[in-house]
């Protein structure tokens, strides 16, 4: 029987709503800057004084320059598992904003190639810190029926920060000096200032797993209207702790053995969703890493060159951030699979059909190329983009939640570098046939998602063992102990990611789909219950 404490003190004048919403509007300033610094590079290594300054360095040099940074956020994500387990998510956050900023602060002050690669480097161990917690962070404070908008909503953030550093790049070109090129990088500096200062305000969401009851149950308290009595929070600190009791009961570890031998599948799920984010999407990527030179490879095979090509790919960050937008209202109404399933199609279409115009080089070429990549882009931000953020956090049990997410990150930051230095290699290569590749892997991922990714819309994280059938696995194999003639056919995790069971664990046959039945929402936790 869980005993509900009584909540600490609080001085917080947002509760409820509001409270949500800003926490998740500030948190999001971690992902804006993971974007901000995504694209800021992108202006920069192209301008006549940065490349003076640097002694007009070759590709090599570039592209090692831009690159190192995701050398640094693969360390750190991959290690950010533990550190958010031993410091909690608030001091993570703060940790990765402080390391950030010093890293932004090297790179304004550079004197030369190297000090730019060492403040590349850390600044990229700020960004594994930052790009794994946030997510996590997010997850844990949102009510399950809100959960999916808020984390679209924390990517569009990313986007914008995105197509902030596009337009400062764009703006600062125009200075004829040395500042036109070390503002940008100094502005990301200030934000992650900002978000540092902003982490110390935050509540903490890794509380009633380190026996911090009260504090927890003051924050369940405050982000359900601040009452006490309040029947919603009382319920999630009962089902937090209840689960939290259970996994020390068993006597398991929390390893990252134990993880992968007890969680494998939705282990390899979640580092899925992040390869096959980066396999979609680094078509653009010309020199070494995604965003980084951006859709300019493309204006500039098609025609566009120049300033001109830094403004056209301005614009097309503006419709990148509309396209992030229908996902807040859609992914909690649709569910996740029919929005990568659409998602996938999309881009696979508009990926071919810019190979197709490049191949055929004729006047409308440029134009057509642009549409399409507009088209793309659009997806990609309703889509791929957005999602691979919000379901492994989702998909991840409690106790190895950061673990996970760790590791389904770091695959991300994999799989930006090793498809980015695959990259200009093919472009050479396949030229235009690059593009329909990508679009083959838009169609592998469409099958995937049909054929693996259980629905999780409007399920509480506490129940997500439902969704993948353990909970009937576990009593299986309970009854199995006890009592072999009376075995219960339960379903494992496998099955129950290509079937539904019933409440008594016994399986169902899938019910069999036409086309557009791939678009309709698998049942949920409470709904296989009943």
């Amino acid at each position: 029987m869980v005993n509900v404490p009584d909540p600490t003190p609080s001085s917080r004048k947002l509760v409820g709503q509001p409270l949500l919403i800003s926490i998740s509007i500030f948190a999001s300033l971690g992902v804006f800057l993971f974007g901000y610094d995504q694209g800021v590079m992108s202006g920069i290594i192209t301008g006549p004084h940065f490349r003076k300054y640097f002694g007009n360095p070759d590709a090599v040099s570039i592209g090692t320059m831009v690159a190192v940074l995701e050398v640094g956020a693969f360390i750190t994500s991959a290690a950010a598992g533990r550190i958010g387990d031993i410091v909690g998510r608030k001091g993570t956050l703060f940790i990765g904003a402080i390391i950030f900023t010093v890293g932004g602060a090297i790179q304004t002050l550079t004197a030369g190639f190297w000090t730019m690669i060492v403040g590349r480097v850390i600044s990229g161990f700020g960004v594994g810190l930052l790009s794994t917690i946030v997510p996590i962070y997010q997850s844990e404070i949102s009510p399950p029926n809100h959960r999916g908008s808020l984390a679209c909503i924390e990517f569009t953030m990313n986007i914008a920060g995105y197509s902030s550093s596009v337009w400062m790049d764009y703006f600062c070109s125009f200075l004829n000096s040395d500042l036109s090129w070390r503002i940008p990088l100094f502005v990301q500096c200030i934000i992650g200032a900002i978000l540092a200062a902003g982490a110390l305000m935050m509540p903490e969401s890794w509380c009633i797993d380190t026996d911090k009851d009260a504090e927890g149950f003051r924050v369940l308290v405050d982000l359900n209207g601040g009452d006490p009595q309040n029947p919603t929070a009382i319920a999630e600190f009962k089902e937090i702790k209840d689960r939290v009791m259970e996994e020390r009961a068993s006597g398991v570890a929390r390893s990252y053995y134990e993880m992968w031998k007890r969680y494998k599948r939705r282990v390899l799920l979640a580092m899925s969703s992040q390869a096959f984010a980066q396999l979609v999407r680094n078509w653009r990527s010309g020199v070494s890493l995604v965003l980084y030179l951006t859709d300019r490879i493309v204006l500039s095979e098609a025609g566009w060159i120049g300033r001109d090509a830094i403004l056209m790919t301005g614009i097309n960050s503006l419709i990148y951030i509309l396209s992030t937008i229908p996902p807040w209202y859609l992914v909690d109404r649709w569910g996740r699979r029919p929005i990568l399933l659409s998602g996938a199609v999309i881009m696979a279409i508009s990926l071919t059909a810019t190979g197709w115009w490049m191949y055929i080089d004729v006047p409308r070429t440029p134009n057509a190329v642009v549409i399409c990549v507009i088209i793309y882009n659009a997806a990609f931000g309703y889509s791929w983009g957005p999602l691979p953020w919000l379901y492994p956090p989702e998909i991840m049990p409690l106790t190895i939640r950061a673990k996970g997410v760790s590791l389904s990150t770091s695959t991300n930051w994999a799989f930006n570098f090793l498809v980015g230095e695959v990259t200009p290699e093919l472009q050479e290569v396949i030229t235009w046939r690059l593009y329909p590749m990508h679009g083959f892997f838009c169609a592998c991922s469409f099958i995937l998602v049909y054929f693996l990714y259980p629905e999780t819309k409007g399920v509480p994280l506490e129940e997500m063992d439902l969704v993948f059938g353990e909970d009937e696995r576990e009593e299986r194999e309970e009854n199995a102990d006890d009592d072999e003639d009376n075995e219960v056919d339960g379903i494992d995790e496998t099955t129950s990611l290509l079937s539904t069971a019933t409440p008594n664990g016994s399986r169902k046959r899938p019910h069999k789909k036409g086309w557009f039945g791939i678009f309709k929402r698998r049942p949920t936790a409470g709904e296989l219950r009943t």
